[in-house]
């Protein structure tokens, strides 16, 4: 690309989903200068050693000042108090997003402080690891995936399209959705998903001492992948249940309501009631596999 899209990007939160921005960004030379303002002296440390951010500040005077594009990437429960922070600091003009796996949460703790001119487009990358922080990102984390924007009515279609443009630079398909919609779908998609393998794996650090370590020592493919989700941020997703509550709550009683008629057909000995139920489950792994998003 001759000409970079932004000027200067400001990452605020320079965990795995921004750090991996900033490989991406810097890739393909999509922003003239990079910073980061982090609430660690350590990970803003980490970053300028690492080479992916031009600096680095705990301060938000020193760093959002001359960005044009602010990309928030903290926990979702911290979004409130980091949208205070830097608020007065932004000018007319500059375009806002985040990252955040919630977005009704998101749009209701971050509008409240965007001074009048400063576009706000929500994002969300279906994209990531159980890894977190500086270290742990890499340029190529969104390419062949899927980043749904929720813009709010009335927002600049002008903003709107550029950041769309910084997610397909960086490898991403483009998905347009209604902030609620987004809530439900990832509810299924990646909340109650994870919300399942915390639990699995905390029954079986539950277990007697021998036990446990048999599992461990033991573990399938089924139950390491569960591992690996159980692994993710816990203050991450602490905040994604809490700030998704309702659309989480109505999955996990779905769920509840499936479980308990499989576990009726296990105990009925309803062997057909099984196959069905696996064999109308397979289809959705083909089409994921059909998809690339395996």
């Amino acid at each position: 690309m001759s000409q970079p899209l932004f000027n200067t990007i400001c990452l605020v939160g320079i965990g795995l989903i921004n750090s991996s921005i900033a490989r991406a960004v810097r890739k393909h030379g999509l922003a003239a200068r990079i910073v980061t303002l982090d609430s660690s002296d350590q990970a803003c440390q980490t970053a300028l050693e690492l080479g992916i951010v031009d600096a680095a500040s705990t301060d938000p005077a020193q760093m959002i000042p001359g960005a044009d594009l602010v990309m928030i990437g903290t926990p979702v429960g911290a979004v409130e108090k980091v949208a205070q922070a830097i608020g007065p600091h932004l000018a007319a003009g500059t375009i806002v997003s985040d990252v955040g796996s919630v977005k009704i949460a998101v749009i209701r703790d971050l509008t409240p402080s965007l001074p009048e001119g400063v576009h706000f487009v929500p994002g969300h990358p279906i994209a990531g690891t159980e890894h977190s922080g500086p270290a742990a990102g890499f340029a190529e984390l969104f390419e062949g995936r899927w980043c749904i924007l929720t813009p709010l009515p009335g927002t600049d279609d002008k903003a709107i399209a550029k950041v769309s443009d910084l997610w397909s630079a960086m490898g991403s398909m483009i998905e347009t959705m209604d902030p609620s919609h987004h809530d439900q779908v990832l509810a299924v998609t990646s909340h109650l998903p994870h919300l399942i393998a915390y639990t699995i794996v905390g029954t079986a650090n539950d277990l007697e001492g021998h036990l446990q370590q048999e599992v461990i020592k033991f573990s399938a493919s089924g139950f390491r992948d569960f591992t690996r989700i159980a692994a993710s941020d816990p203050i991450m997703w602490r905040d994604i249940f809490l700030s998704n509550k309702e659309a989480v709550l109505e999955m996990i009683q779905r769920f509840t309501e499936d479980l308990t008629a499989l576990q009726r057909a296990i105990r009925w000995g309803e062997g057909e009631v099984l196959e069905k139920r696996f064999t109308e489950t397979r289809a959705i792994r083909r089409a994921i596999v059909d998809a690339k998003q395996a």
